[in-house]
């Protein structure tokens, strides 16, 4: 597996390539604390922890294709994380409101805004 780091406003979003099934996977907690400018990493697992809780009783399909892949956190040591594929990060960027959901999601689906978007560009 291929780890990587994204940006969105100078915040790190973890991604992890899974080889066997040709996909990117992407840390739910980073996209989290993202979304609701959270710093405090315990605060923003309590935020995922009920959200994910609410959704689970909706009997939403985001909560079932959650997985868990190991991630290097802040200490350097490697931990089991909620991740989602791209189009479980879509669902969940749906599920906040405002502006900032809305820039991440476009950002994240590699708009011409993105860095991905602009390298893009500029190769062409």
């Amino acid at each position: 597996m291929i780890n990587t780091i994204r940006f969105f406003d100078d915040r790190e979003v973890r991604a992890v390539w899974d080889e066997e099934n040709s996909k990117w996977w992407f840390s739910v907690l980073d996209i989290v604390a993202v979304l609701t400018g959270q710093h405090d990493y315990a605060k923003t697992r309590n935020y995922w922890k009920y959200l994910k809780a609410k959704l689970k009783k909706e009997k939403s399909e985001l909560v079932s294709v959650t997985t868990q892949l190991k991630l290097t956190a802040a200490d350097g040591k490697q931990y089991k994380s909620d991740m989602l594929d791209y189009n479980g990060i879509i669902a969940l960027g749906k599920t906040f409101q405002g502006t900032k959901a809305n820039r991440f999601i476009e950002w994240f689906t590699f708009s011409e805004e993105s860095i991905d978007g602009k390298s893009n560009i500029k190769t062409i």
